[in-house]
């Protein structure tokens, strides 16, 4: 019998998960199928519900259900409790099962398919949401030379760090506090470049050499990338990598089955520029 997954988003016809997860299934041969749910803004308990009911095995969880997802779970990986938030379900017996593959996604795209270690880097990440905080956790495992998080509001930033001081020293503040330093790595985890807005970026942040890297995704160089090509950025990635990588992380946990992702990640950005 052919195992059902889904993601829950809202909205959520854009998604690339199922083309995606149907790669995964082909090459691992595993019997399921995934598609993409639309779950009401006020009822996503409900849709999960009836998603379990009709046999679910399993879902991710996008934009602006993951808070909701993690407050849903029966039970929760380490990742997950750091990161606050849930993309993850496993739906075993009576369980709610709830992980968060974001983080190790994005370091595994970073240091495997960009061929950038993070060790001993210097990183700037931007942004104090959801986004930002799935991913400090990971950073940190890779023990880079320091983290520095700058947000609009520096109080949202400064409280993030403190938030994983057990882990590491984090550094914090607005924007204008990263004046005058450089950074290896700066990595955008705003929304900036779903609405278009610039960051103000003091001049001269990126180092030699350094990678801007842009958790979101689209058509074309993304506002924060062009702005980053501005300021001298040698590498610059958009977040395809990321989505791919956090995808194959999540077909591991409810499968045991690693799969490829360099052929489908190859096969995605063939069709992103179409």
């Amino acid at each position: 019998m052919t195992d059902r997954y889904c993601v829950f988003g809202n909205p959520v016809a854009h998604s690339r998960s199922p083309a995606i997860h149907a790669r995964f299934a082909a090459q691992c041969h595993q019997d399921l199928s995934y598609e993409a749910i639309l779950a009401p803004l006020a009822g996503f308990a409900a849709a999960v519900g009836d998603f379990v009911a009709g046999g679910g095995k399993g879902a991710n969880v996008t934009l602006p259900f993951k808070e909701e997802a993690f407050a849903l779970c029966t039970r929760r990986s380490a990742r997950a409790e750091q990161a606050g938030a849930v993309n993850t379900l496993a739906f075993v017996g009576s369980e709610i099962i709830g992980d968060n593959t974001d983080g190790a996604g994005m370091v595994r795209d970073i240091e495997v398919n960009l061929a950038f270690p993070l060790a001993g880097r210097r990183v700037l990440l931007l942004g104090a949401g959801g986004a930002a905080r799935g991913v400090i956790a990971p950073l940190l495992e890779r023990r880079p030379a320091r983290l520095f998080i700058a947000n609009r509001t520096a109080d949202k930033a400064e409280a993030l760090a403190r938030r994983f001081s057990d882990i590491a020293a984090v550094d914090a503040g607005g924007f204008a506090k990263t004046a005058g330093r450089t950074f290896d790595v700066v990595i955008n985890a705003t929304s900036a470049s779903l609405s278009g807005a610039t960051l103000p970026l003091p001049a001269g942040i990126f180092a030699s050499g350094s990678l801007a890297y842009d958790m979101m995704y689209g058509k074309g160089e993304t506002p924060f990338l062009a702005l980053a090509r501005e300021h001298g950025a040698q590498r610059r990635a958009d977040g395809l990598g990321m989505l791919v990588e956090q995808a194959a992380e999540s077909f591991f946990v409810w499968r045991g089955v690693r799969p490829d992702s360099v052929p489908v990640l190859a096969a995605m950005r063939e069709q992103q520029a179409a």
